[in-house]
């Protein structure tokens, strides 16, 4: 239960960025016992792969912050968040761990599907939310947004490591989150729809 609510976490953080979950697994399983790779995942921690990583966390810091650069980003990590939500759920083990089930260890697999239908998820609602924060705020709010996001992504990330039943509470503020946000984008879409009939 603890390694799934810990993959889920993690997917979800990479549906905010891609790389701060994957920063955070590499980091934690080189210096803590808080994370321990499974066969194949090794390569995670290795120091040449986090400079990588750290390198493109920061592109995405600054990219992420400017308002339109925004949205082609998004764009591009259309495909980059989903596989980083992928890997870091299969990294943590709880793929194989998931109920406890021998299906589950037989079919990793299934693992990363979670992971990647997870941050996908997450990922499509904030590339859905940031042109509407960025419309609302003639793009004031397109670095205070990303500064929230990229926390929320550490936050979450360092939660489903240390205290994975907090990310149920995480889960359900995403939820309400999503509501929020299609409920917002649906009433900007019904004003501009009753100004193109007058």
């Amino acid at each position: 239960m603890f390694a799934t609510l810990t993959g889920l976490g993690l997917s979800t953080a990479a549906g905010l960025n891609a790389y701060i979950p994957l920063l955070v697994v590499g980091v934690l399983a080189n210096f803590t016992d808080a994370v321990k790779l499974p066969d194949g995942y090794a390569w995670l921690s290795h120091w040449g792969v986090l400079a990588v990583i750290a390198v493109l966390l920061a592109a995405e810091f600054v990219l992420d912050k400017i308002p339109a650069v925004d949205t082609v980003n998004d764009l591009i990590q259309t495909a980059v968040r989903p596989a980083s939500g992928g890997v870091v759920f299969s990294a943590t083990a709880a793929a194989a761990e998931l109920d406890s089930s021998t299906w589950m260890a037989e079919n990793p697999w299934l693992g990363w599907v979670l992971g990647v239908v997870m941050a996908l998820a997450v990922h499509l609602l904030k590339t859905t939310a940031r042109p509407v924060v960025n419309a609302t705020t003639a793009g004031a709010g397109a670095p205070v947004a990303s500064v929230a996001e990229d926390g929320g992504a550490l936050g979450l990330s360092l939660v489903a490591v240390f205290a994975p039943v907090l990310v149920i509470v995480a889960l359900i503020l995403l939820a309400v989150l999503a509501w929020w946000v299609i409920k917002k984008v649906r009433r900007r879409r019904a004003r501009r729809r009753a100004g193109l009939d007058r």
